[in-house]
């Protein structure tokens, strides 16, 4: 029997709700732990380990340095803080500067799994992540619009009162100011959705789709408004991704996935569905997009490729 390894490097308030996440739905068997401040890498390993009496599976948790992540399975990247000034654009020098410190020394450990990236600015952390290891670009993927793609499926379901698991929708893009929502061919109760706003248009009201972009877009600032932080969604999120993978699960979610041509873009990461399975990120999946989106989503491509080149000099 294998047993499924998973190393966080980062934390904090969003790679420890990474770790409790995967350990409350049972995503893995071993989880370790690094952080730069070792006694904070430890506390939350013992914080954790206090969980298992309680839960129906067993994970064995435990600190660690990066040279204790060769065999892992998985790597979750959660470096850095969010930033106060609402722009995840800004963390950029400082997340390339940090990732610089380890990528390379990991891989000359000998790692050869999956790394999934949460650090912002996620898409262009994970192309460099790409960069610095050297990785396949089906095994290094970023969370990306994952989070976003919750929020609008909430959204929409507070909107129609039915579950957001009944709703098919999709944030592309940046993980960002400038990602678009697929309004277009997203679906409500298998019925596309705009179809079933007009039909209920008496009950739920005419909608403005733009404003409820918006409202998605700028979820996290609602969030960090009164506690300065995010984790709980992002940490369901990275558990989901680890879940696919190692499940082999082959479903189709939100990531930050590398483009070679589909949408008309090629050699950036960025926000698109994706089919996750063992391998990583299988194969991008490809929607049709009105006139809107896709004039939304080529800006989001090129302010992504902007700052991959600014990124070069650090």
């Amino acid at each position: 029997m294998e047993t499924r390894k998973v190393g966080i490097i980062g934390v904090g308030h969003v790679g420890s709700h990474c770790a409790l996440s995967m350990i409350l739905q049972g995503a893995c068997d071993e989880l370790v732990l690094v952080d730069i401040e070792k006694q904070k890498a430890k506390s939350q390993a013992i914080d954790c380990m206090d969980t298992i009496s309680f839960l129906p599976h067993r994970t064995i948790i435990k600190d660690g340095e990066i040279e204790d992540l060769t065999n892992m399975d998985i790597i979750v990247i959660s470096v850095g803080n969010l930033t106060a000034d609402k722009n995840r654009l800004n963390e950029l020098k400082g997340s390339i500067e940090t990732v610089k410190t380890f990528v390379p020394q990991i891989v000359k450990n000998g790692f050869k799994g999956i790394f999934v990236v949460i650090t912002n600015p996620v898409d262009i952390v994970t192309y460099y992540v790409q960069k610095l290891s050297g990785f396949p670009h089906n095994r290094v993927i970023g969370t990306g619009t994952g989070l976003d793609t919750a929020r609008l499926r909430k959204v929409l379901s507070q909107i129609t009162n039915l579950d957001p698991r009944s709703i098919q929708a999709f944030m592309l893009g940046e993980h960002g100011d400038s990602q678009v929502a697929n309004f277009s061919t997203a679906t409500v109760n298998c019925k596309p959705l705009l179809e079933y706003l007009k039909e209920n248009e008496e009950t739920i009201g005419k909608l403005d789709l733009e404003e409820m972009e918006h409202r998605v877009s700028q979820g996290a600032w609602d969030i960090y408004a009164g506690k300065n932080c995010t984790e709980y969604g992002i940490g369901c999120t990275c558990s989901d991704l680890v879940k696919n993978i190692f499940h082999d699960e082959k479903r189709v979610i939100a990531c930050s996935g590398y483009l070679r041509g589909e949408y008309d873009y090629e050699g950036i990461y960025i926000g698109v569905p994706a089919i996750i399975g063992r391998n990583g990120l299988e194969k991008i999946i490809e929607l049709p997009l009105n006139e809107r989106e896709k004039n939304k989503f080529k800006s989001s491509c090129e302010l992504m490729s902007k700052y991959i080149d600014m990124a070069k000099e650090y």
